[in-house]
């Protein structure tokens, strides 16, 4: 049916203009505004995960968060709405996990696993006609794995040689200390033993000392007076030698006389009767 060219429009021009500005300004689905932040960036094992949603509006309907490249109802995590008495919600995908929703549209994972790993998907619904979508994906580290510690088998070869060391070293450390034990009492003993012996006969250099005699030691036997009788009884005095025969008187004697006269002739005088 063509409308003839001069009869009215049954809508207005400035009405189709409105209509038309705002399918386009309301994008169905659109993802630009939103923005998934993950806090840490790389979560290690048993770590708690948070997924902060960014420009979220701040007047919504509900959200719904998704682990998964579908956004179903398989893949669905939990819905929040914020209305009710209880606003979480969980899917079929929460299984055993332990995620806690937030008002502001984020959420936490507690003591994150690989198994956790993913794309995870928010949906918020502003109206019936706009929802709002951001993704993000989410690597759980594994914790490197500890060798265990084996305990090496201990012969009886190995526990005796173990013993016999021991043993050997405790030896050689009481050996030791007797050593130096006996080797001190040693030292002192042969300094006492020379504080103790009789001085040398000798000369004394002393300081001042003008004495210019020496000492010798007698080259025979000396003996002990009379009076020291423990002496006499100790060692016996040697014999004295024979006393010497008389001379014989000379035959011509008046010759000898007269050959060598007294000097004292006064001696040889006899006073007359």
């Amino acid at each position: 049916m063509e409308i003839p060219a001069g009869a009215p429009h049954p809508f207005p021009r400035s009405l189709l203009l409105s209509a038309s500005i705002l399918v386009l300004w309301v994008p169905q689905g659109s993802r630009a505004a939103l923005r998934i932040q993950k806090i840490p960036e790389q979560p290690q094992t048993n770590q708690d995960l948070l997924l902060s949603v960014q420009s979220i509006p701040g007047t919504f309907q509900d959200f719904s968060w998704y682990l998964g490249e579908e956004a179903d109802g398989g893949t669905m995590l939990f819905t929040y709405i914020p209305e009710l008495l209880r606003p979480q919600r969980d899917g079929n995908a929460m299984k055993q996990r332990n995620i806690v929703g937030f008002p502001n549209g984020s959420m936490l994972l507690r003591h994150a696993q690989p198994t956790d790993s993913g794309t995870y998907q928010v949906a918020v619904t502003i109206n019936p006609s706009w929802t709002m979508r951001a993704k993000t994906e989410v690597q759980v580290a594994e914790k490197p794995k500890e060798l265990p510690i084996t305990n090496l088998p201990v012969s009886a070869g190995i526990v005796a040689a173990i013993i016999i060391g021991s043993l050997a070293i405790g030896s050689v450390f009481v050996g030791s200390i007797a050593y130096l034990l006996v080797t001190r009492g040693w030292r002192a003993q042969s300094h006492r033993m020379m504080a103790t012996e009789k001085p040398e006969l000798g000369p004394h250099h002393h300081a001042g000392d003008n004495n210019i005699y020496e000492v010798m030691p007698s080259p025979v036997l000396l003996v002990s007076p009379l009076s020291d009788t423990g002496s006499t009884n100790a060692i016996a005095p040697p014999a004295l030698p024979p006393p010497l025969p008389p001379a014989p008187e000379p035959e011509n004697r008046p010759y000898q006389d007269l050959l060598n006269p007294d000097p004292a002739p006064y001696c040889q005088l006899v006073p007359a009767p």
